[in-house]
């Protein structure tokens, strides 16, 4: 603007492109300056985004966006604490949201909120998984219900997106109060070992309400996460590892729920322990489940879900042929690979993130049953152990099954049965599917008997010895069409791949509904 003496007209110079041009570039600079000095972690937000896409892939959204007018505070710095963008990951697109402890700690306002909740509307309007990278104070308390009403947002967008993008979360520093539930509805939720924590409240909060004394660690440190309460999924050893750990769990799904899982060359079964000696001829005695799957799988390469936790049932994620199937198998190693809460309810889950995602089901079968015990009975082991029937009754993907020794009872029934609707069920010489397992059954149908004879250990020797014959084998349930082949253990592979290449095809209309209600 020029200056204009008494009387004059003031007129105004505009602005050249090259000056709004430089402009630009002054303010950009600003915005993507450090709010501070690093306050935890190995990296800063934008630094976590680039070591997980690709190079030079990620485009950022929301740059210039800044917090309201908040009274007296005058501090609005570009971006309020969350990048957002979308980039590509090995050549396939993700959007992605980075919390920025250097901004207010990370704590969500309304205006990081909105940017939050309009990538993951942009996630759901192209069809791709949503990545967040949560490190946050949790909500803003100068801005009051604002921040809240974000949160609630925010849970209404991981709902409306689950079962149609996959959505994962890695918590690389604190995830407290309202912030955690968000996480809790994802897919996936990865966390680091001795530097993530997530709790619904702190340790003061509760030494205050309660009384007890505790640590974040052990509330809800990374260990804790994994091992106690099953909240996350994996446990990476730091930054990096995690970000790998994202990376290689998106090369197993599929960018949303109308697409294929990625396919890649087909792989091998590893050289290894020949599978017709692995399982021990002494039913009581424990093996390592592993050395089946690693053999059946493609060079032996699982990615285990929740591997520390419910150590009694094994998830995973694997490829057979070059494509992605979802593993579920008893552990005999821990607990003899019995059903419990913590075991049914991890599998469920996970049976049911593989039917959303068109991931075929491959289920191994060793199971004594259900865990019985007071304890059991009155955490709801009937309710909550209902949630992996439900989960494979209700899956639609293509279900294989392979009985590997005992199925008694209703873990017969619920580890991929026929009954349950399972496509392809084969069985090894080894399997024993029954009511119970012999002792008991013995115990059970001839008590008089053994009550009332003169040598009763005598007896029970030739009565175990008759049931097993009978019933401690496959053969009945052949017979019945329960189990469509009986095969020897090295054929597995083999006939794996048969039974996954001819149910590719695969289609399973349901009955029109809103949605089945899962007793959860």
């Amino acid at each position: 603007m020029t200056a204009s003496g008494p009387g004059e007209t003031a007129t105004h110079t505009p602005e050249g492109t090259a000056q709004r041009v430089a402009g630009l570039e002054h303010r950009r600079e600003r915005a993507l300056a450090p709010g501070g000095p690093r306050r935890r972690g190995e990296y800063r937000a934008r630094e976590r985004i680039e070591r997980l896409l690709d190079k030079d892939s990620f485009t950022e959204t929301g740059l210039f966006v800044r917090a309201r007018p908040a009274g007296h505070d005058a501090r609005r710095p570009c971006g309020d604490g969350v990048v957002t963008g979308y980039g590509t990951v090995d050549g396939r697109p993700v959007c992605v949201f980075a919390q920025d402890s250097t901004v207010f700690g990370g704590s969500m306002g309304e205006a990081f909120g909105e940017k939050t909740v309009a990538l993951m509307d942009l996630a759901l309007k192209t069809g791709c998984p949503v990545i967040g990278l949560n490190d946050s104070g949790g909500a803003r308390i100068q801005e009051g219900v604002a921040a809240l009403a974000l949160y609630a947002e925010l849970v209404r967008r991981n709902v409306k997106a689950s079962g149609v993008i996959p959505q994962i979360s890695v918590v690389l520093g604190p995830c407290a109060g309202g912030a955690a539930y968000s996480p809790a509805i994802t897919d996936f939720t990865v966390m680091v070992d001795g530097a993530s924590h997530m709790f619904v409240t702190g340790p003061d909060v509760i030494e205050t309400v309660t009384g007890e004394r505790t640590t974040a660690e052990e509330l809800g440190g990374a260990r804790a996460s994994n091992t106690v309460n099953g909240n996350a999924h994996f446990l990476a050893a730091d930054e990096g590892d995690a970000l790998d750990t994202v990376r290689d769990l998106l090369s197993y799904l599929p960018a949303n729920n109308l697409e294929r899982p990625p396919e890649y060359a087909p792989g091998h079964a590893p050289p290894g322990m020949a599978l017709d000696e692995v399982v021990p001829d002494r039913l009581g005695e424990a093996y390592d489940m592993r050395d089946i799957l690693h053999a059946v799988v493609d060079d032996g390469e699982l990615l285990p879900v929740q591997e520390l936790f419910a150590p009694n049932i094994i998830c995973a994620l694997a490829r057979v042929e070059g494509r992605s199937v979802g593993v579920v198998a008893n552990q005999p190693l821990h607990a003899a690979g019995v059903l419990d809460i913590d075991a049914s309810e991890k599998a469920a889950r996970f049976v049911r993130f593989c039917d959303a995602f068109g991931i075929p089901l491959l289920t191994f079968a060793d199971v004594p049953g259900y865990l019985s015990g007071v304890r059991q009975e009155q955490a709801g082991i009937i309710r909550r152990g209902a949630k992996l029937l439900y989960a494979y009754a209700e899956a639609t993907v293509p279900k294989v099954t392979v009985v590997v020794r005992k199925a008694y009872g209703g873990g017969y029934a619920v580890m991929g049965s026929k009954h349950l609707g399972a496509d392809v069920n084969l069985a090894w010489p080894t399997a024993r599917i029954a009511v119970m397992g012999a002792e008991g059954a013995v115990g059970v149908l001839h008590r008089r008997e053994l009550a009332a004879s003169d040598h009763p250990e005598a007896l029970r020797a030739r009565l175990l010895a008759a049931y097993e014959r009978t019933h401690g084998t496959p053969y009945l349930a052949a017979e019945r069409g329960y189990v469509d082949a009986v095969i020897a253990p090295r054929e597995t592979r083999e006939q794996v791949c048969r039974a996954l290449r001819a149910l590719r095809g695969k289609r399973a209309p349901m009955p029109e509904r809103r949605h089945g209600n899962i007793p959860l």
